[in-house]
């Protein structure tokens, strides 16, 4: 027997993405709107679950746009040699995942991020929704499943890579052979000898 949730993960993994389908239209709307943008409730209600959404006061989703790629360099016009030109292949040290739960971060500052989701893509953006828990809700501050969000050492988790996407993007989601270096940082490991 499977349970309601799958069924709903079905649905969304067997999608109808043609023309006039109801992704194509979620499509449209999401360019229209802005790039940082509250909702009322999530795209992908199973994907929220899993990573600790729940629907009740304090817990807040927000959607976020990021644009595809590297970094956009205007190219030199003379004084370099051809390999020195540093125009593609500019990324940036984080994914753009991470970027895109920072910048909603800055717009909400008194909530905190819990986690975020890939909810759709077209040939420019990435468009993530974003789990935010109010820390300063009495609703969150007695429910022990989630109230160690409320303490202080967890205050801007999302700036310091805490996030599943930030543990991700540092090499922190895989462990053994080929790890070492990547605990408890690259860059405390790296001045570890010193």
């Amino acid at each position: 027997m499977k349970s309601g949730y799958n069924h709903i993960k079905d649905t969304f993994q067997n999608i109808d993405t043609g023309y006039n389908s109801d992704y194509w239209n979620r499509g449209i709307n999401f360019r229209k709107r802005k790039s940082v943008e509250r909702i009322d409730k999530p795209t992908k209600l199973y994907r929220a679950r899993e990573l600790g959404y729940k629907a009740k006061q304090g817990y807040i989703i927000v959607r976020s746009r990021i644009r595809k790629g590297t970094r956009r360099k205007s190219r030199p016009r003379m004084g370099r040699k051809p390999r020195s030109l540093g125009v593609s292949k500019i990324t940036p040290k984080k994914n753009l995942q991470r970027i895109a739960e920072e910048r909603a971060q800055k717009k909400y500052t008194n909530l905190e991020v819990l986690n975020s989701y890939k909810i759709y893509d077209d040939g420019r953006h990435w468009y993530y929704e974003v789990i935010f828990v109010d820390p300063n809700h009495p609703r969150i501050k007695s429910d022990p499943n989630i109230k160690w969000i409320c303490e202080t050492h967890h205050k801007r988790r999302v700036n310091r890579g805490l996030t599943s996407a930030g543990k991700r993007g540092r090499g922190l989601h895989k462990k053994g052979w080929g790890t070492e270096k990547n605990r408890p940082s690259i860059r405390a490991n790296k001045n570890r000898g010193k």
